[in-house]
Protein backbone atom coordinates (compact mmCIF):
# COMPACT_ATOMS: atom_id res chain seq x y z
CA UNK A 1 0.00 0.00 0.00
CA UNK A 2 1.41 3.60 -0.86
CA UNK A 3 1.99 6.35 1.92
CA UNK A 4 -1.03 8.25 -0.30
CA UNK A 5 -3.56 5.48 0.00
CA UNK A 6 -2.45 4.91 3.75
CA UNK A 7 -3.09 8.28 4.47
CA UNK A 8 -6.98 8.33 2.97
CA UNK A 9 -7.81 5.16 4.81
CA UNK A 10 -6.39 7.13 8.33
CA UNK A 11 -9.15 10.04 7.29
CA UNK A 12 -11.66 7.70 6.72
CA UNK A 13 -11.45 5.83 10.02
CA UNK A 14 -10.86 8.95 12.16
CA UNK A 15 -14.20 10.68 10.73
CA UNK A 16 -16.16 7.35 11.09
CA UNK A 17 -15.39 7.47 14.80
CA UNK A 18 -16.14 11.54 14.81
CA UNK A 19 -19.29 10.32 13.56
CA UNK A 20 -20.01 7.49 16.66
CA UNK A 21 -18.93 9.82 19.40
CA UNK A 22 -21.56 12.66 17.88
CA UNK A 23 -24.16 10.08 17.70
CA UNK A 24 -23.27 8.88 21.37
CA UNK A 25 -23.06 12.00 22.62
CA UNK A 26 -26.90 13.63 20.90
CA UNK A 27 -28.24 10.36 21.91
CA UNK A 28 -27.13 10.79 25.93
CA UNK A 29 -28.94 14.31 25.83
CA UNK A 30 -32.15 13.24 24.48
CA UNK A 31 -32.00 10.63 27.75
CA UNK A 32 -31.44 13.19 29.74
CA UNK A 33 -33.66 15.86 29.03
CA UNK A 34 -36.14 12.78 28.86
CA UNK A 35 -35.83 12.13 32.27
CA UNK A 36 -35.35 15.75 34.02
CA UNK A 37 -38.25 17.15 36.68
CA UNK A 38 -40.97 18.51 35.49
CA UNK A 39 -41.70 21.93 37.22
CA UNK A 40 -45.36 22.44 38.45
CA UNK A 41 -46.61 26.17 39.42
CA UNK A 42 -48.26 26.01 43.36
CA UNK A 43 -52.15 26.86 42.84
CA UNK A 44 -52.59 30.43 43.38
CA UNK A 45 -54.73 31.07 47.63
CA UNK A 46 -58.72 30.37 46.65
CA UNK A 47 -59.24 33.11 49.74
CA UNK A 48 -57.09 35.62 48.07
CA UNK A 49 -58.49 38.51 45.80
CA UNK A 50 -57.12 41.64 43.65
CA UNK A 51 -59.82 43.88 42.78
CA UNK A 52 -58.76 46.72 39.94
CA UNK A 53 -61.04 49.74 41.79
CA UNK A 54 -60.17 49.17 45.78
CA UNK A 55 -61.38 52.82 46.31
CA UNK A 56 -65.33 51.17 45.51
CA UNK A 57 -65.42 49.27 48.44
CA UNK A 58 -65.18 51.14 52.07
CA UNK A 59 -62.95 49.60 54.67
CA UNK A 60 -64.37 49.43 58.29
CA UNK A 61 -62.10 48.67 61.07
CA UNK A 62 -62.52 46.32 64.06
CA UNK A 63 -63.19 47.82 67.30
CA UNK A 64 -63.28 46.57 71.02
CA UNK A 65 -66.17 47.60 72.90
CA UNK A 66 -67.76 46.22 76.04
CA UNK A 67 -71.31 44.31 75.35
CA UNK A 68 -72.95 41.77 77.05
CA UNK A 69 -72.43 38.29 76.38
CA UNK A 70 -75.33 36.69 74.46
CA UNK A 71 -76.18 33.49 73.69
CA UNK A 72 -79.29 31.85 71.30
CA UNK A 73 -80.29 28.42 71.88
CA UNK A 74 -83.30 26.16 71.50
CA UNK A 75 -85.57 24.21 74.77
CA UNK A 76 -88.84 23.25 75.72
CA UNK A 77 -91.44 24.16 78.20
CA UNK A 78 -92.11 21.99 80.99
CA UNK A 79 -94.15 21.92 83.82
CA UNK A 80 -92.19 22.97 87.09
CA UNK A 81 -91.75 19.76 88.95
CA UNK A 82 -91.76 21.62 92.28
CA UNK A 83 -95.71 22.47 91.57
CA UNK A 84 -96.80 19.00 90.12
CA UNK A 85 -98.32 16.22 91.83
CA UNK A 86 -98.86 12.62 90.94
CA UNK A 87 -102.16 11.11 91.53
CA UNK A 88 -101.87 7.28 92.72
CA UNK A 89 -104.33 5.05 94.70
CA UNK A 90 -103.54 3.07 97.82
CA UNK A 91 -105.90 0.79 97.01
CA UNK A 92 -106.06 -1.38 94.18
CA UNK A 93 -109.38 -2.49 92.25
CA UNK A 94 -111.40 -1.21 89.52
CA UNK A 95 -112.22 2.11 87.48
CA UNK A 96 -115.96 2.42 87.35
CA UNK A 97 -115.99 5.69 86.51
CA UNK A 98 -113.84 8.70 85.13
CA UNK A 99 -114.89 12.54 86.32
CA UNK A 100 -111.78 14.45 84.24
CA UNK A 101 -109.43 14.18 81.52
CA UNK A 102 -106.44 15.11 80.20
CA UNK A 103 -106.12 18.67 79.54
CA UNK A 104 -108.49 19.53 81.50
CA UNK A 105 -108.07 22.19 84.52
CA UNK A 106 -109.44 20.78 88.45
CA UNK A 107 -109.13 22.53 91.91
CA UNK A 108 -108.02 20.78 94.67
CA UNK A 109 -110.57 17.96 96.35
CA UNK A 110 -112.16 17.32 92.74
CA UNK A 111 -113.11 13.90 92.00
CA UNK A 112 -110.81 12.72 89.31
CA UNK A 113 -112.11 9.11 89.27
CA UNK A 114 -114.15 6.95 91.09
CA UNK A 115 -112.74 3.30 92.26
CA UNK A 116 -114.16 0.08 93.44
CA UNK A 117 -111.67 -1.14 96.04
CA UNK A 118 -111.36 -5.12 96.92
CA UNK A 119 -108.77 -4.32 98.91
CA UNK A 120 -111.33 -2.01 101.28
CA UNK A 121 -113.60 -4.37 101.10
CA UNK A 122 -111.47 -6.60 103.21
CA UNK A 123 -110.33 -3.67 105.54
CA UNK A 124 -113.92 -2.80 105.51
CA UNK A 125 -114.80 -6.92 106.98
CA UNK A 126 -111.58 -6.86 109.28
CA UNK A 127 -113.14 -3.71 110.87
CA UNK A 128 -116.06 -4.89 111.85
CA UNK A 129 -115.03 -8.16 113.01
CA UNK A 130 -112.40 -6.30 114.96
CA UNK A 131 -115.81 -4.15 116.47
CA UNK A 132 -117.29 -7.46 117.75
CA UNK A 133 -114.28 -8.46 119.14
CA UNK A 134 -113.86 -5.52 120.93
CA UNK A 135 -117.50 -5.08 122.32
CA UNK A 136 -116.77 -8.96 123.72
CA UNK A 137 -113.98 -8.29 125.14
CA UNK A 138 -115.67 -4.86 127.03
CA UNK A 139 -118.37 -7.02 127.79
CA UNK A 140 -115.96 -9.55 129.47
CA UNK A 141 -113.65 -7.06 130.62
CA UNK A 142 -116.87 -5.71 132.75
CA UNK A 143 -118.33 -8.33 133.93
CA UNK A 144 -114.73 -9.09 135.41
CA UNK A 145 -114.31 -6.40 137.45
CA UNK A 146 -117.99 -7.15 138.67
CA UNK A 147 -116.70 -10.42 140.12
CA UNK A 148 -113.55 -8.86 141.37
CA UNK A 149 -115.45 -6.18 143.28
CA UNK A 150 -117.21 -9.05 145.20
CA UNK A 151 -113.86 -11.67 145.72
CA UNK A 152 -115.29 -14.24 142.99
CA UNK A 153 -112.13 -14.15 141.04
CA UNK A 154 -108.79 -13.53 141.47
CA UNK A 155 -106.96 -11.01 140.78
CA UNK A 156 -105.08 -12.63 137.34
CA UNK A 157 -108.38 -13.00 135.96
CA UNK A 158 -109.38 -9.59 136.00
CA UNK A 159 -105.77 -8.48 134.03
CA UNK A 160 -106.68 -11.16 131.53
CA UNK A 161 -109.74 -9.91 131.03
CA UNK A 162 -108.38 -5.87 130.83
CA UNK A 163 -105.18 -7.30 128.64
CA UNK A 164 -108.03 -8.60 125.69
CA UNK A 165 -109.81 -5.47 125.71
CA UNK A 166 -106.92 -3.10 125.19
CA UNK A 167 -106.09 -5.20 122.27
CA UNK A 168 -109.00 -5.79 120.90
CA UNK A 169 -109.44 -1.71 120.75
CA UNK A 170 -105.72 -1.56 119.29
CA UNK A 171 -107.06 -3.94 116.47
CA UNK A 172 -110.30 -1.54 116.00
CA UNK A 173 -108.08 1.74 115.71
CA UNK A 174 -105.51 -0.16 113.64
CA UNK A 175 -108.19 -0.91 111.24
CA UNK A 176 -109.77 2.17 111.19
CA UNK A 177 -106.49 4.13 110.40
CA UNK A 178 -106.14 1.38 107.65
CA UNK A 179 -109.55 2.38 105.79
CA UNK A 180 -108.04 5.98 105.94
CA UNK A 181 -105.54 5.31 104.40
CA UNK A 182 -107.33 3.51 101.72
CA UNK A 183 -109.54 6.20 100.76
CA UNK A 184 -112.27 4.63 102.64
CA UNK A 185 -114.57 6.94 105.06
CA UNK A 186 -115.67 5.71 108.44
CA UNK A 187 -119.04 7.23 108.85
CA UNK A 188 -120.00 5.74 105.34
CA UNK A 189 -118.26 2.25 105.03
CA UNK A 190 -118.07 1.56 101.21
CA UNK A 191 -115.67 0.10 98.84
CA UNK A 192 -116.50 2.47 96.06
CA UNK A 193 -113.56 5.19 96.36
CA UNK A 194 -113.21 8.78 95.11
CA UNK A 195 -109.67 9.79 94.00
CA UNK A 196 -109.20 13.40 94.24
CA UNK A 197 -107.16 16.16 93.10
CA UNK A 198 -104.41 17.05 95.55
CA UNK A 199 -103.96 20.21 94.19
CA UNK A 200 -105.10 22.86 92.03
CA UNK A 201 -103.88 22.96 88.10
CA UNK A 202 -104.12 20.97 85.28
CA UNK A 203 -104.02 17.42 83.77
CA UNK A 204 -100.99 16.62 81.73
CA UNK A 205 -100.97 13.25 82.11
CA UNK A 206 -103.71 10.77 82.28
CA UNK A 207 -102.96 6.64 82.20
CA UNK A 208 -106.11 5.30 83.63
CA UNK A 209 -109.75 4.51 81.58
CA UNK A 210 -112.91 3.32 82.75
CA UNK A 211 -112.92 -0.14 83.34
CA UNK A 212 -109.49 -0.59 84.05
CA UNK A 213 -107.58 -2.04 86.93
CA UNK A 214 -105.87 -0.27 89.78
CA UNK A 215 -102.80 -2.01 91.03
CA UNK A 216 -102.52 -1.83 95.16
CA UNK A 217 -99.57 0.17 96.46
CA UNK A 218 -97.87 -0.60 92.77
CA UNK A 219 -99.18 2.16 90.76
CA UNK A 220 -97.11 1.95 87.53
CA UNK A 221 -97.72 4.32 85.91
CA UNK A 222 -99.49 7.02 88.32
CA UNK A 223 -103.38 7.39 87.60
CA UNK A 224 -103.06 11.31 86.43
CA UNK A 225 -100.37 13.92 87.11
CA UNK A 226 -101.74 17.45 88.52
CA UNK A 227 -99.45 20.36 87.28
CA UNK A 228 -100.21 23.91 88.07
CA UNK A 229 -98.89 25.71 85.44
CA UNK A 230 -98.90 28.97 86.68
CA UNK A 231 -95.21 28.74 86.47
CA UNK A 232 -93.12 26.98 83.79
CA UNK A 233 -89.30 25.84 83.07
CA UNK A 234 -87.80 26.18 80.11
CA UNK A 235 -84.74 23.25 79.31
CA UNK A 236 -82.79 24.91 77.11
CA UNK A 237 -79.65 22.18 75.75
CA UNK A 238 -76.54 24.55 75.46
CA UNK A 239 -73.11 22.49 74.07
CA UNK A 240 -70.15 22.81 76.28
CA UNK A 241 -68.18 25.05 74.32
CA UNK A 242 -70.60 27.44 75.46
CA UNK A 243 -71.25 26.89 78.76
CA UNK A 244 -69.00 29.55 79.98
CA UNK A 245 -71.18 32.37 78.76
CA UNK A 246 -74.62 30.98 81.05
CA UNK A 247 -74.43 31.90 84.59
CA UNK A 248 -77.12 31.24 87.45
CA UNK A 249 -79.33 34.11 87.71
CA UNK A 250 -78.54 35.01 84.12
CA UNK A 251 -81.46 37.12 82.61
CA UNK A 252 -82.73 35.44 79.38
CA UNK A 253 -85.11 36.41 76.97
CA UNK A 254 -87.29 33.87 75.70
CA UNK A 255 -89.55 33.67 71.99
CA UNK A 256 -91.66 31.20 71.93
CA UNK A 257 -92.23 29.38 68.01
CA UNK A 258 -96.14 29.93 68.25
CA UNK A 259 -95.88 33.82 69.33
CA UNK A 260 -92.73 35.00 68.05
CA UNK A 261 -93.54 38.64 68.80
CA UNK A 262 -94.17 38.45 72.08
CA UNK A 263 -90.99 38.01 74.36
CA UNK A 264 -90.80 36.55 77.85
CA UNK A 265 -88.39 37.01 80.19
CA UNK A 266 -87.56 34.61 83.10
CA UNK A 267 -83.99 33.63 85.15
CA UNK A 268 -81.28 31.00 84.99
CA UNK A 269 -82.32 28.58 87.84
CA UNK A 270 -80.09 25.81 87.43
CA UNK A 271 -77.01 24.31 85.27
CA UNK A 272 -76.82 20.71 85.08
CA UNK A 273 -73.75 19.12 86.58
CA UNK A 274 -73.73 16.52 83.75
CA UNK A 275 -73.64 16.78 80.12
CA UNK A 276 -75.19 14.38 77.31
CA UNK A 277 -72.34 12.46 76.18
CA UNK A 278 -74.25 11.73 73.16
CA UNK A 279 -74.81 15.26 72.10
CA UNK A 280 -72.03 17.24 74.46
CA UNK A 281 -74.99 19.57 75.80
CA UNK A 282 -75.90 20.65 78.90
CA UNK A 283 -79.63 20.99 80.19
CA UNK A 284 -80.01 24.84 81.37
CA UNK A 285 -83.41 25.67 83.49
CA UNK A 286 -85.28 28.92 82.82
CA UNK A 287 -88.02 29.68 85.32
CA UNK A 288 -90.74 31.97 83.58
CA UNK A 289 -94.26 33.15 85.34
CA UNK A 290 -96.93 32.24 83.31
CA UNK A 291 -100.28 33.51 84.66
CA UNK A 292 -102.28 33.88 81.17
CA UNK A 293 -101.20 30.47 80.54
CA UNK A 294 -99.72 31.10 77.22
CA UNK A 295 -96.69 28.60 77.83
CA UNK A 296 -97.83 24.69 77.18
CA UNK A 297 -96.12 22.03 78.08
CA UNK A 298 -94.14 20.86 74.83
CA UNK A 299 -94.05 24.27 73.37
CA UNK A 300 -90.59 24.99 71.57
CA UNK A 301 -88.70 28.29 72.34
CA UNK A 302 -85.41 30.50 71.65
CA UNK A 303 -83.82 31.70 74.95
CA UNK A 304 -81.53 34.71 74.60
CA UNK A 305 -79.12 34.61 77.46
CA UNK A 306 -77.88 37.73 78.41
CA UNK A 307 -74.93 37.80 81.06
CA UNK A 308 -75.04 39.93 83.86
CA UNK A 309 -71.58 41.89 83.16
CA UNK A 310 -69.88 43.46 80.35
CA UNK A 311 -67.00 41.95 78.15
CA UNK A 312 -64.54 43.49 76.04
CA UNK A 313 -65.86 42.24 72.32
CA UNK A 314 -64.45 43.16 68.93
CA UNK A 315 -67.28 44.04 66.38
CA UNK A 316 -68.06 44.88 62.65
CA UNK A 317 -70.42 46.29 60.58
CA UNK A 318 -73.26 43.28 59.70
CA UNK A 319 -73.14 44.30 56.78
CA UNK A 320 -69.30 43.06 56.53
CA UNK A 321 -70.78 39.76 57.38
CA UNK A 322 -71.05 37.11 54.46
CA UNK A 323 -72.37 33.95 55.34
CA UNK A 324 -71.37 31.17 53.37
CA UNK A 325 -71.85 27.15 53.66
CA UNK A 326 -73.16 27.65 57.46
CA UNK A 327 -69.93 29.52 58.07
CA UNK A 328 -69.06 33.41 58.99
CA UNK A 329 -66.76 35.23 56.54
CA UNK A 330 -65.83 38.86 56.02
CA UNK A 331 -63.15 40.35 53.57
CA UNK A 332 -59.95 41.59 55.41
CA UNK A 333 -57.83 44.52 53.55
CA UNK A 334 -54.41 43.21 52.95
CA UNK A 335 -51.25 45.26 50.87
CA UNK A 336 -50.95 45.94 46.92
CA UNK A 337 -55.08 46.21 46.93
CA UNK A 338 -55.61 42.77 48.22
CA UNK A 339 -58.14 40.77 50.46
CA UNK A 340 -58.38 38.23 51.82
CA UNK A 341 -61.43 36.17 52.59
CA UNK A 342 -61.19 34.76 55.94
CA UNK A 343 -63.66 32.84 58.40
CA UNK A 344 -64.68 34.36 61.81
CA UNK A 345 -66.95 32.91 64.85
CA UNK A 346 -70.03 35.92 64.73
CA UNK A 347 -71.84 36.36 67.81
CA UNK A 348 -75.52 38.24 68.30
CA UNK A 349 -76.49 41.82 66.40
CA UNK A 350 -76.69 44.67 68.95
CA UNK A 351 -79.20 46.96 68.07
CA UNK A 352 -77.21 49.96 66.17
CA UNK A 353 -76.50 47.18 63.28
CA UNK A 354 -73.08 45.52 64.06
CA UNK A 355 -72.08 42.16 64.79
CA UNK A 356 -69.89 41.02 67.54
CA UNK A 357 -66.88 39.08 66.62
CA UNK A 358 -65.91 36.69 69.03
CA UNK A 359 -63.18 34.81 67.35
CA UNK A 360 -61.00 35.34 64.21
CA UNK A 361 -60.16 39.14 63.56
CA UNK A 362 -57.77 41.45 65.72
CA UNK A 363 -58.60 44.80 66.77
CA UNK A 364 -57.51 47.57 64.30
CA UNK A 365 -57.58 45.39 60.94
CA UNK A 366 -59.79 46.24 58.30
CA UNK A 367 -62.87 44.74 56.90
CA UNK A 368 -64.84 45.44 53.72
CA UNK A 369 -67.88 46.85 54.79
CA UNK A 370 -70.89 45.37 52.58
CA UNK A 371 -69.06 41.93 52.31
CA UNK A 372 -72.21 40.71 49.89
CA UNK A 373 -71.39 43.98 47.25
CA UNK A 374 -67.54 42.56 47.14
CA UNK A 375 -68.32 39.02 46.83
CA UNK A 376 -70.94 39.66 43.87
CA UNK A 377 -67.85 42.56 42.21
CA UNK A 378 -65.51 39.16 42.49
CA UNK A 379 -68.09 36.86 40.98
CA UNK A 380 -68.26 39.34 37.77
CA UNK A 381 -64.87 39.07 37.40
CA UNK A 382 -64.59 35.56 36.89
Amino acid sequence: MTRSSYTILSLAMAAIILAALISAGCSGNTRADATSPTIVQPPTDPNLFAVDHPDQFPLSPVETRKVADQLLVNGVVSPDVTRTVHVTSLSGGKVIDIRAKLGDDVKKGQVLVVIRSQDLVQAISDYKKFQADELLARHSLERAQLLYSRGAIAEKDLQTAEDAEQKAVVDVHSTEDRIRLLGGDLKDLSPIIEVKAPVSGTIVEQNTASGEGVKSLDNSPNLFTVADLSRVWLLCDVYENNLAQVRLRDIAEVFLNAYPDRPLRGRVGNIAKMLDPNTRTAKVRIELENNNGMMRPGMFATAKFVSQGLRDRMVVPSTALLRLHDKDWVFLNQRDHNYRRKEVQAGTVLPDGVSVILAGLQPGEKVVSNALQFSSTLEQQK
